[in-house]
This record gives C-alpha cells, sequence and structure tokens, in this order.
C-alpha cells in the first residue's frame, strides 16, 4: 500500500521540483541503485558477472529505457495535467498487449482485443476532450510525451521478458546502474 501511494503521488511532487525532468530521473535513478544496493549488502547477494553476462546487454538496453522513460513522463507533467500524463503513460500495457504476439508468436485472445480497442477508444477520448478543455498549444506535446514514456515502458516490459538468468533484485540494481549511464549526460 505504502509503495503504490508513493508512486500514485509521484507525479504531484515531481510536478512542483524545480528542477529538468532528466535531474529528477538521475536523482532518482541514484537513489534506486543505492537502495537496492544497500538490499544487497544486507542480504548478502552477490552479483555473478559470469552468470549475466549473456543477458548484459539486455539489462542495459533495458535500463537505459527506464531512464528515458521517468524523463519523458516527467517532462509530460510540465505540459499536462497529472491524471493525463499517467493516463498516457499507462497505455504501456497495451502496447505490450500488442507487440507479444508479433514478438513472441503468441496468440491474442478476443478478451484481449476487446481490451485494446476499448482502451484505445477511451485513451482518445480523454485526450480529445482535454485539448478542448486544456486549450493549451503545448497539450499534444504533453501527450507526446507521455506517449513516449508508455513506449520505453512497454520497451522495458518486454525487453525484461528476454532475461531469463538474472534474479530480480540484481536484475532491477543492473537496470538502476544502466539509467544512471544514460541519465548523468
Amino acid at each position: 500500500i505504502l509503495s503504490m501511494a508513493i508512486f500514485g503521488t509521484i507525479g504531484l511532487f515531481v510536478s512542483y521540483i524545480p528542477l529538468s525532468s532528466g535531474e529528477i530521473a538521475l536523482y532518482r535513478a541514484v537513489l534506486a541503485f543505492l537502495f537496492v544496493g544497500i538490499i544487497l549488502l544486507i542480504t548478502k547477494q552477490k552479483i555473478n558477472f559470469k552468470e549475466i553476462k549473456k543477458e548484459l546487454i539486455i539489462l542495459l538496453i533495458s535500463g537505459m529505457a527506464m531512464g528515458m522513460n521517468w524523463v519523458f513522463l516527467f517532462q509530460s507533467y510540465k505540459y499536462v495535467s497529472v491524471s493525463i500524463s499517467t493516463l498516457t503513460y499507462y497505455f504501456a500495457p497495451i502496447i505490450v498487449t500488442i507487440l507479444c504476439p508479433i514478438i513472441f508468436k503468441e496468440k491474442m485472445t478476443l478478451k484481449q482485443i476487446i481490451c485494446f480497442i476499448f482502451s484505445t477508444v477511451g485513451l482518445i477520448l480523454i485526450i480529445s476532450q482535454g485539448s478542448s478543455a486544456e486549450g493549451n498549444k503545448n497539450y499534444l506535446l504533453g501527450i507526446i510525451y507521455g506517449l513516449s514514456a508508455a513506449m520505453l515502458y512497454a520497451t522495458v516490459i518486454l525487453l525484461n521478458k528476454f532475461i531469463k538468468t538474472v534474479e530480480g533484485l540484481k536484475r532491477t540494481f543492473i537496470q538502476f546502474f544502466s539509467s544512471i549511464i544514460v541519465l548523468v549526460p
């Protein structure tokens, strides 16, 4: 519950932080990296680089996508409301649902197709309502940032499906490190 409360309020906090989206994402990645690193130390879990060598490229790319996903999401908050940004961001599972049959040769069920159609129509309706209500020239830019974040988040989800041998905390630790690398510049 605490985790969801923190994640659910991130938009409100980020909206009031007077830093660039890249800086906020970098600080988030550094704090997460340190926190997960401390947990790995306390639980005495070591990263075996021979074990992760085969999946290291995927881990690094997914971490970079994660870092950039945050940048785009936080940038979206600057142009549209937190609710619109969040709705566009949560289009990521829809993207994953559409790409899984292409990438993993999974069959789409009728239920998934119906959910995709309704989600897409709902997103279009919400976006079109917001653009007329907001009257903001940058509204479309905020939507594009939110959908870009969703695409990168979907990329992280899809890439994680290829990672078979690296456990959750170790995977997350390496991904946060990779996020830091891409965000430092």
